[in-house]
């Protein structure tokens, strides 16, 4: 976990240097504050001015908790707008609040679904443009277009001339805009039944990229990168991507609630998590130990639910929590008791965990203000936040492989592949020294021969 600060700080240049030197470390497209705040909490420290510092900091916390993010997810009846909503925000088809699937069209108006754990995140399914005959500009203001930070369109067969009409519009309202093929798992199952011995994945994809690349141009538009991905298997295709892209585009406040809305599709897209949650954590731990300098606000012990609720919030927010547990036991066919056998983070505050917790607590607790006291309290408010971050995604890293480990009827799960393979060089052993017996025992064959 490191340590930033240290015990022997002797002025709050070495806090500027410890700031600057943290976000020298991470990718500008991965930062959560932008760089001018960024400079501007280095200005305050480097002046020695703790307060205005601290107030940047605060603010630049509450921006990233309280910023909007509105998605527009647009495309014809039947394209898997709702199935690309649900798979977005987490939620199964047949769960509370899910946006309904296999209806047809027949609203006017734009329908809003708000994600179930960051609350600032909202998906809106728009109407498709042919259902409301405005032309694209018309049919932009009337849903809003102002009000999204970027706009999904999406199509599981071909984008019709109004669609990519509406992505010219947008790009000439200079919002961003995505292109989603959906349903791929489809057409390639199709495809493979079709040509079962000239099949290739690789090559069938590369020319459906390269038709809407040419029907984009042919459409004097500049080819935006395309995503294929299948809404009842996101790990798979393009979708990890697409969030990636998402990500990097989204304003540096918007991107941590963003990065902490998306699925544990992907060991990939759990650590993502962590990084950002790290950041939010290192700022909340230095705002706290700035304030730790001040003789009048000294420090306060964390108590246990206070740590509770920290590890709770963490928990929820990697799905590792009890109510995701209870489901993903009730999926798997197993009492909830097994699944949380295999994780570590719903008993790290239970009573032997705890005594070394608060061992760690009263170990680098202080009662006093001054520099001392901030290299104290930062390491230990950002240790504690640490450990309950790094348990919770690893436990999420548990699950998902335990989850990838089941066998289904469709499985190619790498393990289950080896197996099949092991068991078809046995059976083919088997029945060599079988026939050898046989020829042998017949007279038919001498060992000696051999």
């Amino acid at each position: 976990m490191g340590q930033l600060f240290s015990a022997q700080d002797k002025d709050h240049g070495d806090s500027e240097t410890n700031f600057t030197a943290y976000f020298k470390k991470i990718k500008k497209e991965n930062k959560i504050i932008p760089e001018e705040t960024i400079h501007l909490i280095e200005f305050h420290l480097e002046k020695g001015n703790i307060l205005g510092a601290n107030s940047v900091i605060r603010d630049a916390l509450k921006n990233i908790d309280n910023a909007p993010i509105n998605i527009a997810v647009t495309g014809e009846s039947g394209a898997g707008k709702s199935s690309f909503i649900n798979a977005l925000r987490g939620v199964g088809h047949e769960d509370e609040g899910a946006a309904a699937v296999g209806v047809v069209e027949t609203t006017m108006k734009r329908t809003p679904y708000k994600h179930p754990k960051i609350k600032t995140l909202t998906l809106w399914d728009l109407p498709g443009i042919g259902t409301m005959k405005f032309p694209p500009k018309d049919y932009l203001e009337k849903v809003k277009f102002q009000e999204y930070d970027f706009f999904i369109l999406v199509s599981a067969t071909h984008f019709t001339k109004l669609e990519l009409d509406l992505a010219k519009a947008i790009r000439f309202m200079k919002k961003n805009y995505y292109l989603v093929r959906t349903k791929i798992d489809v057409d390639l199952e199709n495809e493979k039944k079709n040509k079962p011995h000239t099949f290739d994945r690789k090559e069938i994809l590369q020319k459906m990229e390269n038709y809407y690349i040419n029907t984009l141009k042919t459409n004097g538009m500049d080819a935006p990168q395309i995503f294929f991905i299948s809404n009842n298997n996101l790990s798979v295709c393009d979708f990890p991507r697409l969030m990636k892209t998402l990500v990097k585009d989204l304003p540096n406040q918007k991107r941590h609630s963003f990065v902490l809305s998306l699925s544990n599709i992907t060991e990939a897209a759990i650590d993502r998590k962590h990084k950002s949650m790290q950041q939010y954590i290192w700022m909340e731990a230095f705002k706290s130990g700035l304030l730790a300098t001040l003789p009048a606000v000294g420090i306060l012990r964390d108590d246990v639910e206070k740590l509770k609720v920290k590890l709770n919030h963490y928990r929820v927010l990697f799905g590792v929590d009890d109510e995701s547990l209870e489901v993903m036991a009730k999926n798997s066919k197993v009492p909830v008791e097994q699944v949380k056998k295999i994780i570590k983070s719903p008993y790290l505050l239970e009573t032997k965990k705890m005594e070394t917790l608060e061992g760690k607590l009263l170990k680098f607790a202080s009662a006093y203000g001054g520099l001392l006291a901030t290299g104290l309290y930062f390491r230990k408010t950002f240790y504690l936040q640490l450990l309950f971050l790094d348990t919770v995604a690893e436990d999420a890293k548990v699950l998902l492989r335990e989850a990838y480990s089941k066998p289904s009827s469709n499985s190619t799960h790498p393990q289950l592949l080896t197996m099949d393979k092991c068991y078809s060089f046995l059976m083919s052993l088997t029945g060599f020294v079988v026939i050898c017996f046989v020829l042998f025992y017949l007279g038919l064959w001498e060992w000696n021969k051999v």
